[in-house]
């Protein structure tokens, strides 16, 4: 059983978060390309949290907690790496502009950062601790953290996690060194031979050079080098870092699926009637910027 919240939020920034005990039914990259259900997990209280669900068996899904209400369903593609096909194919199924600009992105970092920089790599539990001595005061500056709650972990039972991890070899973490400081991270914890995109952070001051795209295509050149991993997973949500660097997508949802109590009932109306304000509003921003752009044209 796990304290999780419900969340209401505004593009990238949590409003406020509304605690439930849910379980959780997180599904894996390998999972969802089986396209089959595991064993679903008991609910906690108040129902479960499903996490990254092929949509299409939604339904099926659904009747493993019958009487349990859906709500805070979120439709995505779920971006992933094919990293069988090998790195000079990988890079060639972006077009030569978007090369040519991810290249000038490490060349201009290469020319700005006073003494250039270089990337680290980290895998053993000795270089796992360095990884997070240097990533975790990084991660407090992310909006990830600020805004999301969602910086790299530095508790115990997190960093405990990574270690024991890092111990079976099933850790993989970047650093990307820049100005003689560490500017950006990744960690990539690996589950069968997938690698799944967890955390990726970089400090806002750099932000005008790109460093989190330049440690992305540096880290994946070396583990397309590694040959060990068939998968590169983006996790739930969409982005357009995910889609500028995936090769495939597939279609996934995550939801709540909550017991009919009259306060889950009233939890999920609160949120849908949040939700369709929020979409709404930014319809009518859009119709209004449509309108403007027109005016302009005609009045050019």
């Amino acid at each position: 059983m796990a304290r999780s919240g419900i969340d209401f939020t505004l593009g990238a920034r949590r409003l406020v978060s509304v605690p439930r005990d849910l379980a959780t039914w997180a599904f894996s990259l390998e999972e969802v390309l089986a396209a089959a259900l595991p064993p679903a997990p008991p609910p906690a209280r108040d129902g479960v949290r499903v996490l990254s669900a092929p949509t299409a068996l939604l339904p099926a899904l659904a009747a493993r907690y019958p009487g349990c209400i859906p709500g805070g369903r979120q439709d995505y593609r779920r971006h992933y790496i094919d990293l069988g096909m090998g790195f000079e194919a990988y890079m060639a199924r972006f077009s030569g502009k978007t090369r040519s600009t991810l290249k000038r992105k490490a060349r201009k970092l290469a020319e700005e950062a006073p003494g250039g920089h270089h990337v680290t790599a980290h895998r053993t539990p000795a270089e796992i601790e360095a990884f997070l001595a240097a990533a975790l005061p990084l991660s407090a500056k992310t909006y990830q953290a600020r805004l999301l709650d969602a910086g790299l972990p530095g508790d115990p039972a997190a960093r405990r996690a990574m270690l024991e991890a890092a111990e079976d070899d099933r850790m993989r973490a970047f650093l990307l060194h820049a100005g003689g400081a560490p500017v950006a991270y990744l960690s990539l914890p690996v589950s069968g031979r997938t690698l799944v995109y967890a955390h990726l952070g970089y400090d806002p001051a750099w932000a005008r050079l790109s460093p989190g795209t330049v440690l992305q295509l540096e880290a994946l050149e070396r583990l397309f080098a590694e040959g060990r991993f068939a998968w590169f997973d983006f996790t739930e949500g969409e982005g357009a870092h995910k889609a500028l660097f995936g090769t495939h997508a597939a279609a996934c949802s995550s939801l709540v699926l909550l017991r009919p109590t009259l306060a889950n009932r009233t939890l999920l109306g609160a949120r849908e009637a949040f939700d369709a304000g929020v979409a709404g509003a930014k319809a009518l921003a859009e119709r209004s910027g449509a309108a403007r752009r027109i005016r302009a044209l005609l009045r050019a």
